[in-house]
């Protein structure tokens, strides 16, 4: 553990970062450029003594608790982080299982869509994070415990949860059949996961319809570049379907866009109004 670059990199991080990156107020009389000592210890759940102590290079070895903690409240890029972990004298293992965590950036990229739904997926198909006009579109994610979150296990586990939805899609066989040739390749980066291993054995002992495309070993699959959402108050909207994948995280955007002058360009304007009310409940 290098104490002495350890201190001066975490204070210059500190430093660099406004009160108003991480949703803090400004104050008066603010002497320090950037985040106080304090408010770094509250964003990473530390205590101000402890995390004063690295600063001034007296403190314990962090623990990859405390070194995941601070690279989230310091809003550190990868890079950042693996430096933080050596310095620390923990150098960063390698990944045992699929990431659930989303990069700040990519959170801070679904707020400032909005004309476009999007959300994030992780690679087993779970809905880690979303944005507003998605949730008026599809689902509010949010409202689910996190196992419903898995578009594969709704897909092939939970046909009768469809009709719960606020919405349908055009092509739930194509999507469900793509899903799996992923799910696949997923299973074989991540051999010792037991989340991985926990939703494949679900989904071969819950449904024959998965265990005929796992046993096709098919890894392929097409993209799917537009999509028909019914939604049962605004009614059948066509969009565009784009997927940006994140390969350092192993997840992907999906972002859902319309036409520029079309009808679905209307729908989702109407959509981000009212959101996920009901207007078909009276008043």
């Amino acid at each position: 553990m290098d104490r002495r670059e350890l201190a001066g990199f975490l204070r210059s991080r500190r430093e660099r970062i406004s009160p108003a990156d991480v949703g803090l107020p400004a104050g008066p009389r603010r002497r320090t450029p950037g985040l106080r000592r304090e408010e770094v210890a509250q964003l990473a759940f530390i205590s101000t003594e402890y995390y004063s102590r690295l600063e001034q290079a007296r403190g314990p070895r962090p623990s990859r608790e405390v070194l995941a903690g601070l690279a989230r409240a310091l809003r550190l890029s990868d890079a950042e982080r693996d430096h933080l972990h050596h310095l620390a004298g923990a150098p960063p293992g390698p990944t045992a299982g699929p990431s659930r965590e989303v990069r700040q950036s990519i959170l801070d990229l679904l707020r400032r869509l909005p004309h476009a739904a999007a959300i994030v997926l992780s690679a087993t198909y779970e809905v880690i994070a979303w944005n507003d006009l998605a949730t008026a579109l599809l689902e509010d994610f949010s409202a689910l415990p996190r196992h419903e979150r898995n578009l594969v296990r709704r897909a092939f586990l939970a046909p009768r949860s469809r009709e719960r939805l606020r919405y349908s899609l055009s092509d739930v066989e194509a999507f469900a059949h793509a899903a799996a040739r992923d799910l696949r390749a997923t299973a074989a980066r991540y051999p010792d996961d037991p989340e991985v291993a926990a939703l494949v054995g679900d989904l071969l002992s819950g449904n024959a319809a998965f265990a005929r495309l796992w046993a096709a070993h098919d890894v392929h699959s097409e993209l799917t570049l537009r999509k028909t959402v019914n939604h049962p108050l605004i009614g059948p909207i066509t969009l565009n379907c784009d997927v940006l994948d994140i390969t350092d995280r192993d997840q992907r955007v999906v972002i859902y866009t319309a036409e520029p002058g079309s009808p679905a360009e209307e729908s989702l304007r109407l959509l981000s109004v009212i959101g996920t009310q009901r207007m078909d409940v009276p008043g």
